[in-house]
């Protein structure tokens, strides 16, 4: 196969980098169970997709809501919960994902005995990043930054 047409990017694009001191964590609303922490969004991407960790106290969850354009896909980081779209209910754990199609009309609970944390991914963001910074800026704590950095700990409340 000739490949002579797929010649290869003459100039180097250097990738953004985050660590989770970098994340930017929020609370939509002051009655929300849950905290977003924005990864990479159209501000610090320059792409139209939000990725943020999606923190759930223990008995948290979203809202019911939708989107009328975006993908929102989830990847279970660390415990347990229901995710519901569209009247359809399945239990999630560590190391699942869930992909919600646009206009369904979704949320996700956090079941367990511990805070649920997913990885939330929004193709095209939809003004998904403007909604979260729209909120109260919050703190990731020690439990927050040691599920983010691979660091398991025992921290007492």
């Amino acid at each position: 196969m000739d490949r002579s047409h797929c010649a290869l990017p003459t100039r180097c694009v250097l990738p953004v980098y985050k660590s989770p001191r970098d994340y930017q964590a929020y609370r939509i609303s002051p009655e929300d169970s849950n905290r977003l922490a924005i990864v990479f969004d159209p501000a610090t991407a320059d792409t139209s997709l939000t990725y943020c960790v999606e923190i759930f106290d223990v008995g948290g969850k979203t809202p019911p809501n939708r989107h009328q354009v975006a993908v929102e896909i989830f990847f279970v980081l660390k415990g347990q919960g229901l995710a519901t779209c569209d009247g359809k209910t399945v239990a999630v754990q560590a190391g699942d994902s869930i992909l919600v199609p646009p206009s369904g009309i979704h949320l996700i609970q956090n079941t367990g005995p511990t805070r649920l944390y997913t990885l939330c991914i929004m193709v095209p963001n939809e003004d998904f990043a403007e909604l979260i910074r729209s909120g109260t800026a919050v703190e990731l704590d020690a439990e927050d930054l040691a599920v983010l950095g691979r660091r398991e700990v025992n921290v007492s409340n």
